[in-house]
């Protein structure tokens, strides 16, 4: 399926690079490019995206307030926040307004592709470093829980392992000689054991940062 991606960027040069990087894969079209928060809420409903690439330091309208908008209008399309914050604040008002994923601007173009795709299936992709706030911020919010046991196969325990060291898909799938699509079905079956909604929270819940 044709994963069809809209880019809210105010750098025209980063913006065009983007677009670039979209054209390199031959299940991703870019289906539209805007400079400005209000651009995009005024013409993306027509371009139909699946996902938008947000920037969150726009003029004017920030890209944190854009992601609220946009979900009120097109509740169903997934969000990922392109930035070079990475501090706490932002990074939870933008997940709080209905953003699905977060990475930095100096990610490598194939980690924004595994994005696009984790994100259309389900998963909440972030960078390593952001990974980590979101862990911390779990264990911040109050007194660890009690060791909790689930069910877990012992490959499903290694895929843990492995998404807490902040690796992605395909970087599992090759460790474990498996494939990426099957390191997915792994995720999904540790989210649903662990009664979680993504692999950030499984991770978190997990307690294997500590």
């Amino acid at each position: 399926m044709i994963k069809r991606v809209a880019i809210v960027e105010d750098d025209k040069g980063l913006r065009e690079q983007l677009a670039l990087v979209l054209k390199t894969a031959a299940d991703v079209e870019c289906v539209a490019a805007y400079g400005s928060a209000e651009e995009a809420l005024k013409c993306i409903e027509a371009a139909r995206p699946d996902v938008v690439l947000m920037d969150i330091n726009l003029p004017r309208m920030s890209g944190i307030e854009c992601v609220a908008k946009l979900k009120e209008i097109m509740p169903s399309v997934q969000i990922i926040i392109l930035t070079v914050y990475e501090d706490s604040e932002r990074i939870f008002h933008a997940l709080r307004n209905g953003a699905s994923g977060y990475l930095v601007k100096s990610s490598p173009p194939e980690k924004l592709l595994e994005a696009i795709t984790d994100v259309t299936q389900g998963g909440s992709p972030m960078s390593t470093h952001i990974a980590r706030k979101v862990v911390q911020h779990f264990h911040m919010v109050g007194p660890a829980l009690e060791e909790e046991q689930y069910p877990l196969s012992p490959r499903e325990q290694e895929v843990l392992e492995l998404l807490a060291a902040g690796y992605i898909y395909k970087e599992i799938g090759d460790k474990l000689s498996i494939a990426t699509e099957t390191v997915r079905t792994y995720v999904k079956h540790i989210c649903q054991k662990m009664h979680v909604k993504n692999k950030t929270e499984a991770v978190a819940k997990s307690n294997l940062t500590r």
